[in-house]
């Protein structure tokens, strides 16, 4: 049930990790894990961009446009702040780093943010005249990498069991 046929190293299965009770994340509040809980704010602001800025395509009106750069400037700043919670367990846990899982959510993420302030940087005073087609082209490419090391993220938490409460066999104080 844990094995993933015919399909590694995209996906590693480790039955000793299914079993244990899990890796604690480094950066928690009472246990609770905090870059779980910080990433839904990039998520949700850089992938509405893709929103915004098919309806300015298709209306044309500049409110769209000018919607995204905050879109985009708010992604920024939060995915900043995830990804320093993140890179914080990166750097700590050990079960991390050994499976691809991390590293591709890892790259994912800072390739997203860096194509973000691309996006950022072109629309900075010209709000409507990068919007098509290089800026829709950005925040597609953008949309799609989060979903893509979103999914990478779940199977660090769910699979490997990373960031939850508990300790695995190695990890116990």
């Amino acid at each position: 049930m844990t094995q993933t046929p015919n399909i590694p190293p995209i996906i590693e299965s480790d039955d000793r990790e299914y079993r244990d009770t899990g890796v604690p994340s480094t950066v928690a509040v009472a246990g609770h894990p905090l870059h779980p809980l910080l990433v839904t704010f990039p998520i949700a602001f850089l992938t509405a961009v893709l929103a915004t800025d098919l309806a300015y395509w298709f209306t044309q009106d500049a409110f769209w446009a000018r919607v995204s750069i905050w879109l985009i400037g708010a992604g920024i700043l939060t995915g900043v702040i995830a990804a320093i919670t993140g890179m914080l367990d990166f750097l700590k846990i050990t079960r991390v780093r050994q499976h691809s899982a991390g590293w591709i959510h890892m790259v994912g993420n800072v390739v997203a943010l860096g194509l973000s302030l691309i996006n950022f940087g072109l629309r900075w005073g010209n709000v409507t005249g990068a919007v098509v087609p290089v800026g829709l082209i950005l925040s597609l490419i953008v949309a799609a990498a989060l979903g893509i090391t979103g999914w990478f993220g779940a199977e660090l938490v769910y699979r490997h069991k990373v960031a939850v409460i508990g300790y695995g066999p190695n990890e116990r104080p």
